[in-house]
């Protein structure tokens, strides 16, 4: 329902799920620092100056957007970006938390598998102008962001 996806679209995030590096994908599994049954969570690939190292919270199996995501997928998505988005003030004493969640190309999708934004917000970051202008990462950049939450929930969850 409400679909947009183009005809021969190959979906970036569920190759990178799959475990699949390619030019389709700019998602590394070093970027992973979350898998479950249902969801995967990972930095994402652009930063926003001053909100470096945001990341994502996907599902496992393949949804477009919020009108096809099933609502224990829903749920447990927004399980884990309150674990994330309180792992986040631990790790990097961020002063809040923004979830974004685009559907549709009017709203900014262009990513055709349900994904949710979690960033850490500073005082004064100037997200708002700094979202303009995201540059892509590199792997290496990303790196540290992954290993940090990665050891959090390695420590947490046991």
């Amino acid at each position: 329902m409400y679909n947009h996806t183009p005809e021969n679209y190959t979906c970036p995030i569920c190759l990178a799920i799959k475990g699949v590096a390619s030019n389709e994908t700019m998602i590394r599994q070093e970027d992973i620092f979350y898998r479950d049954d249902f969801v995967v969570g990972f930095i994402g690939s652009k930063f926003i100056e001053g909100n470096e190292g945001y990341l994502m919270v996907v599902p496992v199996n393949h949804f477009e957007n919020i009108y096809d995501l099933p609502p224990e997928y829903a749920h447990h998505i927004v399980d884990i970006a309150r674990d994330v988005s309180i792992a986040l003030k631990k790790i990097r004493n961020c002063d809040g938390v923004k979830l974004i969640q685009n559907n549709e190309p009017a709203s900014g999708q262009h990513a055709f598998h349900y994904h949710l934004h979690v960033i850490p917000r500073f005082e004064g970051d100037d997200f708002q102008n700094q979202c303009i202008s995201t540059r892509v990462s590199t792997p290496e950049e990303r790196i540290d962001y992954a290993a940090a939450l990665r050891e959090y929930f390695l420590r947490y969850s046991e």
